[in-house]
């Protein structure tokens, strides 16, 4: 942890509860003056994130309600522009333009990257910018996914403000068929090896 992600998650609710629950002193020294501020994602960050396929965006309204969204595609498909810059393509879904609509009125975003199978997930608390096509070609071919048949309708920037690696400790271990494959298909192999065995051993028995 670090001094940016306390500045921003810890407000004096969040303080008051914590001194409560007895666990503020163990928070402390993350407001010291002389703490580095963690704002700007390093090269363990950005592999991370370069290696996700989708992650869990919120969004506030503007009636005070969050909303989360799963913002999916391609591996790679958030681009780690610099060491606090993070750019997508916001491609087309059901047009309730949700979170679109909501970060007009306040551009503050929280973002959750899950790696499921080594239990391990990165927030990002961020600010984000809405910027047409037509607005940002150059941008445009940076988020562009080659053979990826959906088109973005806009692209969307994150400006970190801070960051934080959660305890694994409740997250359960999931796999995507595409992570399962190569054991898959190793015990494909193996059963098929096994059927050619036992079919060799029958005909051997009938002799």
């Amino acid at each position: 942890m670090a001094r940016a992600f306390s500045e921003i998650a810890f407000t004096q609710s969040v303080r008051n509860r914590q001194q409560e629950l007895g666990s503020r002193d163990g928070y402390a020294s993350l407001d010291a003056p002389e703490m580095e501020p963690g704002d700007k994602l390093t090269e363990i960050e950005a592999r991370f994130i370069q290696a996700r396929d989708g992650f869990y965006q919120a969004t506030v309204s503007d009636s005070g309600w969050p909303y989360v969204q799963f913002r999916g595609g391609p591996v790679g498909f958030l681009k780690v522009l610099d060491a606090t810059t993070l750019a997508y393509g916001d491609f087309r879904g059901n047009r309730q333009y949700i979170s679109s609509g909501n970060l007009t009125d306040n551009d503050r975003v929280s973002i959750i990257l899950m790696d499921y199978p080594n239990r391990t997930r990165l927030k990002i608390w961020a600010r984000a910018r809405q910027v047409p096509i037509e607005d940002g070609q150059e941008l445009a071919a940076i988020v562009a996914l080659q053979g990826y048949r959906a088109l973005p309708e806009r692209i969307v920037v994150l400006s970190v403000e801070a960051f934080d690696w959660n305890c694994p400790q409740h997250i359960p271990q999931r796999f995507t068929l595409s992570e399962l494959a190569p054991d898959l298909t190793a015990l494909r192999n193996r059963i098929r090896e096994l059927e050619q065995e036992n079919a060799e051993l029958k005909t051997f028995l009938k002799l």
